[in-house]
C-alpha cells in the first residue's frame, strides 16, 4: 500500500488511490483500444481529467504525486516505466498518504470474496426480462438483454470499487493522510518519502544489487510507523496550542512544560529515524554513481582490444620502415639513372650534324 509495497503495475480495471494503491510516475499499457482513464486531480479529487476512447496500440499516462486517485478501464494492465517527475512550479512538496502495508492485501481479499455475487447482477436483469417478456413483448426482452450487457461490463468494477472504498473508510486508523499532519509533521514525512523513493527508484535496487526483498518489506513498514507517529505528534502539538491559547495562565504553561519536553524527545527520536533513512538513500545514490562508473569502465575494457590492435599496427608500421626506405632508395637510383640518360641524350643531340 505504501511506496515500498507498490507493485510496478496497475490492473486494467478499477479505481486506485495515489499514494496508497499506486505510486506516482509514468505508466504505459500496451493496448488501450476503446478503453478510458480518469485522473482525479486537485484536493480530494475534485478536478477530474480523462481520456476516452483510447486509440488502438500503446498509450501512456503520467500520474502526479498530487493526484487523488486513478481510474482505468483497459483490456490490459499499466506498467510503470518511470518515477514521478518533481514539481517545477516552485510550490512546496506535499507528502503522500501512507497506509499500513498489510491493508492492500486485506482489501483485495475482501473484494475477491464479493466478486461472485457482483456477477449475479446481469443474470438478475435477464431474469426480469424473461418474467416480463410474455406481457411486454420481445422488445422488452431485447432491451433488457442490452441492459444486461452494459451491467456485465460496468457494474462489477463499479460495485467492487464502491465496496472497496467503504472497507477502506472503515479502516480509517490504518492509513494517514497529509491533512492529519501539521507543518513539522509534513516536512518530516516529505523527507521520509523522498528517501524511500530514492532507494526504491535507484538503479542498484531495480537491478537487484540491493536486498530488494528486504527493501520491499522494511521500507513500507518504516514509512508507515513514522507516519503514524508524526500524526500523533501533530495532534498533540495542536492540542497543546489550543490549551495554551484558551487558558493563557502561568499554571497551565507550567503544566504543559513537561508534556512539551516529552513531545520534543519523541520528535528527536523520530528525526533520528528519518536521518537514518536519508543516510541509506545517500548510500543508494552513491552506489548508483559507482554502478555508472563501473559501466563506463566495463565499456572501456571492452574496447581495450581496439587500442591493442592499434599499438600492434603501429609496431608493424615501425617494422615496415626499412622496406619503405629501400623502395625510396630504389626510386632515388631510378631518378638518378633517368637524369644520366637524359644528359647523355642531350649530348648526343649536340653531336648531330646541322641540318642542310
Amino acid at each position: 500500500m505504501t511506496s515500498g509495497a507498490w507493485s510496478e503495475s496497475i490492473p486494467g480495471i478499477g479505481t486506485y488511490f495515489v499514494g496508497i494503491d499506486v505510486a506516482p510516475g509514468r505508466y504505459r499499457c500496451d493496448e488501450g483500444r476503446g478503453g478510458w482513464w480518469v485522473r482525479f486531480t486537485g484536493p480530494g479529487g475534485g478536478d477530474p481529467v480523462g481520456s476516452w476512447p483510447l486509440p488502438a496500440g500503446p498509450t501512456e499516462i503520467e500520474i502526479a504525486p498530487t493526484d487523488f486517485a486513478f481510474e482505468t478501464h483497459v483490456g490490459t494492465y499499466w506498467r510503470r516505466i518511470a518515477p514521478g517527475r518533481p514539481r517545477e512550479d516552485g510550490a512546496a512538496v506535499e507528502p503522500r498518504p501512507v497506509a499500513d502495508p498489510t491493508l492492500r492485501a486485506e482489501l483485495d481479499t475482501l473484494v475477491a470474496r464479493r466478486r461472485p455475487l457482483v456477477w449475479l447482477a446481469p443474470l438478475t436483469v435477464l431474469g426480469l426480462g424473461l418474467v416480463g417478456s410474455p406481457a411486454l413483448g420481445s422488445l422488452w426482452l431485447l432491451g433488457l438483454g442490452m441492459l444486461a450487457v452494459l451491467v456485465a461490463l460496468g457494474t462489477p468494477s463499479v460495485s467492487l470499487d464502491l465496496h472497496r472504498a467503504r472497507e477502506l473508510h472503515r479502516r480509517r486508523d490504518r492509513y494517514v493522510t497529509p491533512e492529519e499532519l501539521d507543518g513539522p509533521g509534513r516536512a518530516l514525512l516529505v523527507r521520509v518519502q523522498a528517501a524511500v523513493d530514492a532507494v526504491r527508484d535507484s538503479e542498484v535496487n531495480r537491478e537487484g544489487l540491493l536486498d530488494t526483498v528486504d527493501n520491499a518489506v522494511t521500507l513500507p513498514r518504516q514509512e508507515w510507523e513514522i507516519a503514524r507517529v508524526l500524526a500523533r505528534q501533530s495532534r498533540l502539538r495542536v492540542e497543546q496550542e489550543e490549551v495554551a491559547a484558551a487558558a493563557n495562565l502561568p499554571e497551565v504553561d507550567a503544566a504543559l512544560r513537561p508534556l512539551r519536553g516529552k513531545l520534543e524527545l519523541s520528535v528527536a527520536a523520530v528525526t533520528r529515524r528519518v536521518e537514518a533513512l536519508e543516510r541509506y538513500a545517500e548510500r543508494a545514490r552513491a552506489a548508483d554513481e559507482a554502478l555508472r562508473a563501473q559501466r563506463h569502465l566495463d565499456s572501456l575494457a571492452e574496447r581495450a582490444h581496439e587500442y591493442d590492435e592499434l599499438v600492434a599496427d603501429t609496431v608493424r608500421d615501425d617494422l615496415a620502415l626499412p622496406a619503405i626506405e629501400r623502395l625510396t632508395g630504389q626510386g632515388d637510383a631510378l631518378v638518378q639513372a633517368l637524369r644520366e640518360r637524359l644528359a647523355q641524350a642531350a649530348e648526343a643531340a649536340e653531336e648531330l650534324p646541322p641540318a642542310p
